[in-house]
């Protein structure tokens, strides 16, 4: 499509401003049915974007999204949309804001609950440098829960500087919006509301607003641009998901994310299932998501057990606790969230989940490189960040059917427990298992030893052994579907073997490391070679390539593999 500029936009008849609108939705979604992304988030943003870009002075004054995923008309109309046909493929555009890629993304997000924070911050810097532009952070409704957003309310007096808060109201983040907050805002909507909570955090409050009519959202928005000369605005405005496409208006669950392709089963499905056969039997199993009930396959589950499941929101650490709790009570909570998003909530894994040793289960999603969401979306850092924590065992199932055969060991599993696992994969056979013991897949009398994590990792494996069998190099080829606890006779019974691990997460503090620990505190001396992630952050792209670029692909690992059948 043609580059529509904020000049042309700031100039343009009320007539024109639509037709740009029905232009840009149409690239959005030709763009996002080819590559993937955030569809129907942002379908009804279009107008409320567009206005933007026409009563303010981007870059110079900052727009801040929360969480970022509607930002796509935003990158058309700052000098992007002639590689908007790049969107979500490794080199191209982000699918959420990115400082490194424009400047007119002053501040990069990709999770709920940050951008008045950061809204304050760009604000009062502006204040103390004696600068002159205006900020506003655009938040919505279901980010609205998130405990972040009240820390930075508290904040709005004591900072005493001025922001302008954008209310984008759609009842939905990826599940229907749920929560105390979203009862007061339905409140105000149904024009019974109480506007003074947001007067007494310092906000002069308007409102509502129809954020598809640009007739009536650009007088609201000059009024409010005037108000911020006084203080900070909070502008309650209410779109409508999938605006314009009737599919997307009516399914807007179902159209949040698109992907390109869905070749193979979903893990999550594999996780509704099990959890409904669990809960039929055990009256003590309980489901816990932040927002997330469709996503994660919990669906079913909340249909047939409403009074043991529970969407608390995008409120990722409160949703921990909640378990922690009810596993004190009694209780046997599966907490499901993807790996990224529980990065959030590591405090309260450390001491109210772990510290008490409670039996809650952690259904991590998303494990691995997740893909064309990008850095804030990875999920390569969870086998990191949980494997030095003291009581937690943590389980990477090698297929579909393991993670089935790990969740009906966890029912009665008195301690906690982390699941992780991608998003997609096969189903393979549901076999019995004991928690810290590996899966010996192929053995020979080889001193090579492939100790493999995960579905895609132990698939890698797999090619490479067939491969350099027919050339007369063989290796055991072991399922290492346990970081904590490792298992130590396994490992003791390898004698004089060149060790390699193949893990999809970050090299430092995973499978690796563990294994090259666990030798190295018994003073046995061992050759061990990792394949993982360096140090650095994942961009976005295909999860195959972005292995590849990082080495963790056939060719390298045979390399090595040829290396040491050479004694190298």
């Amino acid at each position: 499509m043609r580059n529509i500029t904020d000049r042309e936009l700031k100039s343009a008849s009320l007539t024109q401003l639509k037709q740009d609108c029905e232009e840009l939705r149409e690239e959005i979604f030709r763009t996002v049915s080819v590559c993937g992304g955030h569809l129907a988030s942002n379908l009804g943003a279009v107008e409320l974007t567009v206005a933007l870009h026409r009563v303010f002075d981007f870059p110079k004054d900052k727009l801040v999204f929360d969480v970022g995923h509607q930002c796509y008309t935003h990158k058309l109309l700052s000098g992007r949309a002639n590689k908007f046909h790049t969107l979500r493929k490794r080199g191209g555009l982000s699918g959420f804001p990115k400082r490194e890629e424009s400047e007119y993304d002053c501040y990069g997000t990709g999770h709920a609950g940050t951008a008045l924070s950061a809204a304050l911050g760009f604000a009062k810097a502006r204040d103390l440098k004696g600068e002159d532009y205006e900020v506003i952070a655009l938040v919505g409704d279901g980010s609205f829960q998130n405990g972040l957003v009240y820390e930075a309310l508290g904040s709005i007096k004591i900072l005493k500087s001025r922001v302008l808060l954008i209310l984008n109201d759609n009842g939905l983040s990826i599940s229907p919006t749920v929560g105390g907050m979203h009862e007061i805002l339905e409140e105000l909507k149904g024009g019974s509301g109480d506007v003074k909570l947001f007067e007494r955090f310092g906000l002069t409050y308007r409102g509502i607003v129809n954020g598809n009519d640009l007739g009536e959202l650009l007088p609201a928005l000059e009024e409010a641009k005037e108000r911020l000369k006084e203080g900070s605005v909070l502008l309650h405005v209410v779109t409508k998901k999938g605006q314009g496409y009737p599919f997307c208006e009516r399914a807007p669950v179902e159209t949040h994310g698109v992907s390109p392709s869905a070749a193979e089963r979903e893990y999550s499905t594999a996780l509704g299932e099990e959890l409904c056969a669990l809960a039929e039997k055990d009256g003590r199993i309980v489901a816990v998501t932040a927002a997330m009930t469709d996503a994660l396959g919990l669906r079913g589950f909340f249909g047939r057990f409403p009074d043991r499941a529970f969407d608390v929101g995008i409120c990722e650490e409160h949703a921990s606790v909640l378990c922690a709790s009810m596993a004190a009570a009694g209780l046997k909570p599966y907490y499901a969230i993807y790996s990224t998003f529980l990065e959030r909530a590591f405090d309260e894994v450390i001491h109210d989940i772990c510290a008490q040793n409670l039996p809650v289960t952690l259904c991590i999603d998303r494990a691995g490189i997740s893909g064309a969401d990008g850095e804030t979306h990875q999920g390569a850092f969870d086998l990191s960040y949980l494997s030095f924590i003291p009581n937690l065992a943590i389980a990477i199932p090698k297929d579909i059917g393991e993670l089935r055969a790990m969740l009906r060991l966890s029912a009665n599993y008195p301690a906690p427990l982390a699941i992780r696992y991608p998003r997609e994969g096969t189903e393979g056979e549901v076999l019995p298992l004991e928690i810290g013991k590996f899966e010996v897949l192929h053995s020979n009398m080889s001193d090579i030893v492939l100790l493999a994590a995960g579905e895609r990792c132990l698939k890698l494996a797999e090619t490479v052994r067939l491969k350099l069998s027919g050339e007369g190099m063989d290796f055991t080829l072991v399922n290492a579907r346990f970081l904590r606890p490792l298992d130590e006779e396994l490992l003791l019974s390898l004698g004089k073997s060149y060790i390699f691990t193949l893990e999809d997460n970050m090299l430092a503090g995973g499978l690796g490391d563990a294994v090259a620990r666990f030798y190295r505190e018994r003073g046995i001396r061992k050759t061990v070679m990792s394949f993982g992630y360096g140090d650095r952050f994942i961009p976005h792209g295909q999860p195959r390539e972005l292995m590849e670029s990082f080495g963790l692909d056939p060719a390298a690992v045979e390399g090595a593999i040829r290396r040491a059948y050479a004694g190298g």
